[in-house]
């Protein structure tokens, strides 16, 4: 089991700069991939950034790859999002999720359909 619970979210003026952070219980954190993920009213939940288990490789969405930076910190349980150049279509709530069907995977999923523990969310809103 994996419980995750996010925080950092707030307003913010366009171009501006953001970190979220999502925090792990259970030493199964450090076995799984992380993805934060997001979505916006009237939206579906979108793919944003996800990270594999020691870290090594990142991966992110094309609208948010260059200004987003995913990092965890296993000793911490702790999965991060930097969010730099922010721009009012950034708003939504944000989720950070755990893939812990395969441990120390380096496949990283893309759809919300293969993560299998979620946080409540944290709500980022850009204004213009």
């Amino acid at each position: 089991q994996v419980q995750l619970v996010e925080s950092g979210g707030r307003l913010v003026q366009a171009g501006g700069s953001l970190r979220l952070s999502c925090a792990a219980s259970g030493r199964a954190f450090r076995r799984n991939v992380m993805g934060w993920f997001r979505q916006a009213p009237g939206k579906e939940r979108e793919f944003v950034a996800a990270v594999t288990w020691n870290g090594s490789n990142r991966y992110y969405s094309n609208s948010v790859q260059g200004r987003y930076t995913i990092s965890r910190d296993n000793a911490k349980n702790s999965v991060y999002l930097q969010m730099n150049s922010l721009k009012p279509e950034d708003t939504a709530v944000y989720y950070c999720a755990a893939d812990s069907r395969i441990e120390f995977s380096d496949y990283v999923a893309y759809s919300i359909y293969e993560y299998n523990f979620w946080g409540q969310g944290t709500q980022v809103t850009v204004s213009s």
